[in-house]
């Protein structure tokens, strides 16, 4: 009997918790994509897309001067389509460009 009553609890438990845990999602989804439309938020990160992309670029162009003869062919060719802006898009959507 103890151990019916348990598992009518931990059922009962876990279809509301189930619920409950649904809906906070829904809610953190729906507040996500709000933050992520506004307007201040897409240009900070696209500005902060462009310094990262200079910051990559110049840490490449290091890496070619010191170790450019020393790497391998598939690297240096991965290397010189992102620097040319031959990337496709990614899962994100976005694109090296």
């Amino acid at each position: 009997m103890v151990r019916l009553t348990f598992i009518t609890g931990a059922l009962v438990g876990y279809v509301l918790g189930a619920r409950a845990g649904r809906e906070r999602y829904e809610q953190l989804v729906k507040t996500a994509q709000r933050i992520s439309q506004n307007p201040a938020v897409r240009n900070t990160a696209e500005s902060a897309m462009h310094q990262g992309r200079t910051a990559a670029a110049k840490a490449a162009d290091s890496v070619t001067a010191k170790f450019g003869d020393r790497m391998p062919d598939a690297l240096a060719g991965k290397v010189r389509s992102l620097r040319n802006g031959n990337a496709p898009e990614d899962d994100w959507g976005t694109s090296n460009t």
